[in-house]
């Protein structure tokens, strides 16, 4: 887990890559798949909404190259590392990852990275796409931390000696823009602290493996305009109420995550039973119609809509017959705004969009390690909405999707 979407290899230890001669290194994945959606057009997070007369698909989901330089000094140290990481695919070309990394050598505690890379919080978020046993991340990282990275300057404990006391420990510490990489630059003054602390993974039987960590992220967005918005009571409504004062321009709308995962590892005959699990709650500033958080500044009446969310995911992972076959049940979870239920959204005079819905999602999936090199996931999404008075959420909506893909990675 190196700032990822990376090849197995660097997620597993840095030092471990690198050689002696070996200063340059290239690495990348792509992800060719099929999908079929229970009707057309559908909005998912399996992979990006489809066409208005489309059901089914062929798309190039990832494809990635990635490029790592790490210069050694002497005693052949580690001082510093720079990465490159690109994706290209029929929709677009973009950058991933523009970072670089200095070690301290002195006591082989600490190192300073900068540049644009994932935002150390959580597990899901720092675990690369080509590592991950379920196609898509959770909907609830997807909207929290969509595309997972942001500019900023992160301080990491991360001991690099054979034996030291704090050996199991890794803590993550860094300021970022806030907006992520989809915004076209940073558009006020404030900045996010997130914060990491993790337990490397530890045998605490012969048997059993565990890991686990917690996670903040602590920033805001400014106001530029004097509406702000948050859920109250009002006639005995529960609606989305506006505060015009003045003075709200320039004052701080809240954005504040706090998380917990763990990661535990039981093996067997076949190979491993794995269960994991991250639990996420807090407050997001964002805007009417969405809960992602805003890459532009607001206009008129439009101002930042405060809401409490909280959500989760649990995996399961079971080999069965060997290592190379694996059987996934995954259960995601995400609720925007946990002040309202249901009938209120919707109901008249609430101001209560579909961005306030809570979704719970079902997958059950296959993997198939072909090679080393090559993987096979069958995978089947089953989300299911809250219904409310929204006039297309007054029940389930049909948008399960079937995923095929096959994963190509050097």
């Amino acid at each position: 887990m190196d700032m990822v979407d990376t090849t197995t290899e660097t997620g597993k230890g840095l030092l471990n890559v690198y050689k002696k001669y070996d200063h340059l290194r290239f690495g990348g994945y792509i992800q060719p798949q099929f999908q079929i959606a229970s009707q057309k057009g559908i909005k998912s997070f399996e992979g990006g909404d489809f066409s208005p007369r489309v059901n089914n698909r062929f798309m190039l989901r990832r494809s990635r190259v990635r490029i790592d330089y790490v210069h050694f000094g002497k005693d052949n140290e580690a001082g510093v590392q720079f990465v490159f990481q690109f994706d290209a695919n029929e929709r677009s070309f973009s950058v991933r990852d523009v970072w670089g990394r200095i070690f301290e050598n002195k006591y082989k505690l600490f190192s300073f990275t900068t540049g644009m890379f994932a935002r150390p919080f959580g597990y899901e978020i720092n675990l690369s796409s080509s590592d991950r046993e379920s196609p898509e991340r959770g909907r609830m990282s997807q909207i929290l931390m969509k595309s997972e990275r942001d500019l900023g300057a992160m301080i990491s404990l991360d001991v690099r000696k054979a034996k030291h006391p704090l050996k199991f420990l890794r803590i993550d510490a860094g300021l970022f823009n806030g907006q992520g990489i989809n915004a076209a630059g940073d558009f006020d003054n404030t900045k996010d602290f997130i914060g990491r602390v993790a337990m490397k993974p530890q045998k605490i039987q012969k048997a059993i493996i565990l890991s686990a960590g917690i996670s903040i992220l602590y920033g805001g967005l400014e106001n530029n305009t004097k509406y702000r918005y948050g859920t109250g009571i009002d006639a005995g409504i529960k609606k989305q109420l506006v505060d015009s004062a003045v003075d709200n321009i320039g004052k701080l709308s809240p954005r504040r995550y706090y998380g917990a995962d763990i990661q535990i590892k039981i093996k067997n005959k076949a190979g491993f039973t794995e269960l994991r699990g991250e639990l996420l709650t807090g407050q997001q500033a964002s805007t009417a119609n969405s809960t992602e958080t805003p890459v532009a500044l607001l206009t008129g009446t439009d101002g930042f809509h405060t809401r409490n969310f909280n959500g989760a995911y649990f995996y399961l992972l079971q080999h069965i017959f060997s290592s190379q076959h694996q059987l996934l049940v995954k259960y995601d979870w995400y609720d925007p705004n946990t002040n309202v239920k249901g009938n209120e959204i919707g109901a008249a005079g609430s101001n209560l969009t579909a961005a306030n819905i809570k979704y719970s999602t079902l997958g059950i999936g296959y993997l198939y390690y072909i090679t080393p090199n090559v993987k096979a996931v069958l995978y089947y999404a089953m989300p299911i909405n809250e219904k409310t008075q929204l006039a297309d959420f007054n029940n389930d909506i049909s948008d399960n999707i079937f995923t095929g893909r096959l994963q190509f990675r050097f």
